[in-house]
């Protein structure tokens, strides 16, 4: 069954990729409507979800506040993470993602004229400009999403957090939105090649505020960030759950 999904996965990531970043670079050039192309990038993790066998549950739809600008600040399992974002997170955002993923073809492009930010980590100087735009971003209104991790996780426990992407969110003076991911580790860990289907919980925590805070606060918001992401999280994964939580608890989302 895995080995099918597998197959039914990495087919449809190669077909969705290359369809939907076409559809969402023509959409920008011809309308320059970059939330209308946001919508393929929706649509591209829902079907790479369902290709894959993959449910997500979502908890705390309630916190979200479609307009207001905000920092999203999730954990990172899996590649799998960004499909569950992408297409069960019911608002407009942009990421703040690695540069290496704007060099893939289609998908790099697509996501440049969408207004996702790029962030080389081998350049001390990039990184921060970087990071200045991204919160120049959310200032003039757009979310952003970030891993402040800085990459996956090599055995699914939540890791230490980096300091650039709060830095980003303190400079915005908007709050940060904590979202903790549950489960997908065990779809797709780090450098394996088969996906096994299966549940991701979602969780959208309450905004941390950070309007009154400056650099000098970071290191205590980045622990008020991971605790309320831990807060969701098993304690396999380094958080607060029991490892098997009750389905009462998680309210299913329709895929």
């Amino acid at each position: 069954m895995s080995w099918i999904r597998t197959m039914m996965f990495y087919s449809m990531l190669l077909v969705s990729t290359v369809i939907l970043g076409i559809t969402a670079i023509t959409i920008v050039l011809i309308t320059r409507r970059s939330d209308w192309a946001h919508l393929c990038g929706r649509l591209w993790g829902n079907l790479n979800l369902w290709a894959a066998g993959v449910t997500v549950d979502v908890v705390g739809r309630e916190n979200l506040d479609p307009a207001r600008p905000v920092v999203y600040a999730a954990n990172h399992q899996s590649w799998f993470d960004i499909f569950a974002i992408l297409g069960k997170l019911p608002v407009q955002f942009r990421w703040l993602a690695k540069e290496e993923l704007f060099r893939i073809p289609i998908m790099g492009y697509a996501m440049r004229l969408i207004g996702y930010v790029p962030i080389d980590r081998s350049d001390r100087k990039k990184a921060f400009q970087s990071l200045e735009e991204a919160s120049q971003r959310v200032r003039e209104g757009t979310s952003i999403v970030i891993f402040p991790e800085g990459t996956r996780s090599r055995d699914g426990i939540i890791q230490p957090f980096k300091k650039g992407g709060i830095i980003l969110a303190i400079k915005s003076g908007q709050p940060i939105v904590p979202i903790s991911l549950s489960g997908s580790y065990k779809i797709l860990p780090k450098r394996a090649r088969l996906v096994r289907p299966g549940r991701i919980r979602m969780t959208i925590g309450k905004p941390v505020e950070t309007a009154s805070l400056t650099l000098e606060d970071r290191d205590r918001v980045i622990s008020m960030v991971r605790d309320a992401i831990r807060l969701h999280l098993t304690e396999r994964e380094g958080g607060l759950l029991s490892d098997d939580p009750p389905s009462a608890q998680v309210r299913p989302a329709v895929l």
